[in-house]
């Protein structure tokens, strides 16, 4: 039975629908990037994201993009934090662990009575309407007038089924170990919620 779920969810141009390693696309809706190749699902629930590829494809058909690839400024990841918290507060979703990376995020929550697709869909919401309010959105100056801006994120996001708790275990170690493996600071968000406790359970100590 699924206990849980690991989240990754990328910033615009990170993971191509044509990535030499695979995707979650089914098709590469821009004529100009399907250049690069057809789209390269895959049905595997593990990363993929240390499988040897050819690099230099990967880089080059970035450049057919209709923007430049994303990258959070320390500014927009606490402002994507405060999205975390404002989706939280509405959800009651349990997250063990979360790190917010310049161009992609992972995150680790509990199983919930909405479903995983929605828990990723409606927190990504929250996070672009979080990144709006405070006018720190990447592509605000593309927007066009009485419209939000281009997304931010990927369309998709690859989500990992986690059935154990060893491989709970993996997923939340993995997620904080991220950050140091691209040589940047420790994240302690004050919505994350130590395992094994709900946040239910971890609210209620707060409230002592």
């Amino acid at each position: 039975m699924v206990i849980a779920y690991h989240l990754v969810l990328s910033a615009y141009g990170f993971w191509l629908p044509n990535d030499p390693r695979g995707s979650w696309s089914e098709w590469v809706r821009k004529w100009e990037l399907a250049l690069y190749g057809p789209a390269t699902k895959v049905d595997t629930r593990q990363s993929v994201a240390h499988v040897r590829h050819d690099r230099a494809l990967r880089e080059a058909a970035k450049q057919a993009l209709a923007y430049r690839p994303v990258r959070f400024t320390p500014e927009q990841i606490v402002v994507i934090a405060q999205g975390f918290r404002n989706y939280i507060a509405k959800s009651d979703v349990t997250f063990w662990a979360v790190a917010i990376l310049d161009d992609h995020l992972h995150a680790v929550f509990m199983r919930h009575r909405y479903k995983s697709e929605q828990v990723a869909n409606l927190r990504k919401g929250e996070l672009t309407k979080a990144l709006i309010d405070a006018g720190l959105h990447p592509f605000a100056a593309f927007a066009k007038p009485g419209e939000a801006p281009p997304p931010c994120f990927s369309r998709k996001w690859w989500i990992v089924y986690i059935d154990d708790v060893d491989h709970l275990g993996q997923a939340i170690r993995y997620t904080n170990a991220n950050l140091g493996k691209e040589g940047k600071e420790p994240q302690t968000w004050d919505f994350v919620v130590p395992y094994p406790l709900t946040f239910a359970e971890w609210r209620a100590q707060q409230s002592v």
